[in-house]
């Protein structure tokens, strides 16, 4: 009788212990988000590998993505944008479509768009705009905090994620360089909150 219960509690330990170290392995993966403004393509790289690569909208020349290492610091589903005294509930033509994730730079976000014509061009007004089945997608594999590169010039790690351009690209002019990663800060996007889903944004889209 001894023996079984013994067996059955050390049984119990080994499962613990699985759960524990799978879960360490998970919150130990890490995740990027390279963005090339050249390539107007999105990689999302986990450890090392990537897994998903999407076209982009990237800023237009006279309103460009910002260049520098940032990170996720908000995430909404079906916001509510606010911009210059105009609000836009969730649906076809919200500007920054069903899903805003928020960089650690104020104004800017990964989103989708009421353009879909404008995926692949330098479009925004400085923000990454998604189509909406990949920003919908994408939305489920990031969280708050992971990094976000935007790569302004291609340069070796691009080219080895994105190819050979299909066609010469030019550089989007007068990238504003900005160094280091800046830190998560509150959200001036998010103007208020009518709830946990429809945080109303003021974004530049």
């Amino acid at each position: 009788m001894k023996v079984l219960m013994l067996s059955k509690l050390a049984m119990v330990a080994v499962a613990a212990l699985v759960l524990t170290v799978q879960a360490m392995a998970q919150e130990a993966s890490t995740r990027r988000i390279v963005v090339s403004l050249e390539d107007r393509k999105l990689a999302l790289v986990v450890d090392g590998q990537v897994q998903k690569v999407y076209t982009v909208a990237v800023g237009k020349p006279s309103t460009p993505s910002p260049v520098g290492s940032f990170t996720i610091a908000r995430r909404a589903a079906n916001p509510i944008y606010h911009h210059n005294g105009k609000t836009v509930l969730p649906g076809p033509g919200n500007p920054v479509g069903t899903r805003w994730m928020g960089l650690s730079i104020s104004g800017y976000g990964i989103h989708g768009t009421n353009e879909p014509k404008s995926i692949g061009k330098a479009a925004s007004h400085g923000c990454i705009r998604m189509a909406k089945a990949d920003l919908e997608e994408f939305y489920g594999l990031v969280g708050v905090g992971d990094t976000v590169e935007i790569v302004g010039e291609r340069n070796e790690e691009t080219a080895k994620l994105f190819g050979d351009p299909e066609k010469p690209v030019a550089a989007p002019a007068q990238q504003p360089i900005l160094t280091a990663m800046a830190a998560p800060e509150a959200a001036p996007a998010q103007v208020a909150e009518a709830d946990n889903k429809n945080p109303i944004l003021m974004a530049t889209r």
